[in-house]
């Protein structure tokens, strides 16, 4: 059987505003400080996907905590609701074009990455 074609994913920043093309989905557990919500630039907002507060806070975007908090993430996601959320976004991914949007400064440090890294993957 030859392999499926994957639909592309991307990261954003929220502050670049709607993507061109395919579904945006905020994946924030909190929302973008100062983003109103008649304009806000993504489809739905996600937030089951998101780390939960206490690992977020732990990693606090640190690089010298990315290692570890990816394979804590990865853990969280692997039941309950973020499972849920996360099958939820592949079956968005098998259908179409996928950007993951966050407020994260540094989009290579942000769980959106690692959605998308994973998503990449599957």
């Amino acid at each position: 059987m030859p392999p499926s074609r994957r639909n592309s994913i991307d990261v954003a920043h929220v502050k670049d505003g709607r993507p061109q093309s395919g579904r945006a989905v905020l994946v924030d557990r909190v929302w973008p400080r100062g983003q109103r919500k008649d304009e806000a630039p993504w489809d739905e907002w996600l937030k089951n996907v998101a780390p939960s507060t206490d690992l977020r806070k732990w990693y606090g975007h640190d690089p010298d905590k990315q290692e570890e908090f990816v394979r804590r993430y990865r853990t969280e996601l692997a039941s309950g609701e973020p499972a849920e959320a996360l099958e939820y976004l592949q079956q968005l991914h098998a259908r179409e074009h996928l950007t993951l949007m966050t407020a994260t400064k540094d989009l290579e440090l942000s769980q959106a990455k690692v959605l998308a890294d994973l998503l990449a993957g599957s």
